[in-house]
């Protein structure tokens, strides 16, 4: 009788124990996977931002778009290398925007094909960072 209680102690200690190490384990990975997540601050976004000034041109149906755009790069001096390129910006949009219809700059599809386009020219310019994000800030078409 003795010999059973002693088991059935000795087994809630390890399981008590094995249960507090499986709680360990869980908050510890929880814990690393928020410090690697390292999203930036909107001060941050900000700092390695860059606006570009309205822009208006023809689309290739005869009808225009006037639009400004915010940059976002992946560091501060990435976007200075981009204030620097500005007039390789407005080259790349308007060459862009003059292919393009209103129908191809319709909804929300559109948008994000036209941004992806810039995008991928701009990091083709680029040698200091990368750009990660094109939003545009306004938009009218006619």
């Amino acid at each position: 009788m003795k010999n059973n209680k002693l088991l059935t102690i000795m087994l809630i200690i390890l399981v008590t124990i094995l249960l507090i190490g499986i709680v360990i384990f869980v908050l510890l990975t929880q814990f690393n996977k928020q410090s690697t997540a390292n999203e930036p601050t909107i001060d941050q976004i900000v700092e390695a931002s860059v606006d570009v000034p309205e822009i208006m041109t023809n689309l290739a149906d005869d009808s225009y778009v006037k639009l400004t755009l915010k940059i976002q790069t992946t560091s501060k001096k990435a976007a200075e290398e981009l204030e620097k390129r500005n007039f390789q910006v407005n080259h790349i949009v308007i060459g862009e925007l003059s292919e393009m219809t209103e129908e191809d700059l319709a909804g929300k599809e559109g948008k994000i094909l036209f941004e992806s386009t810039i995008k991928a020219q701009l990091n083709d310019l680029m040698q200091e960072g990368e750009v990660e994000q094109i939003y545009i800030t306004s938009y009218v078409i006619q």
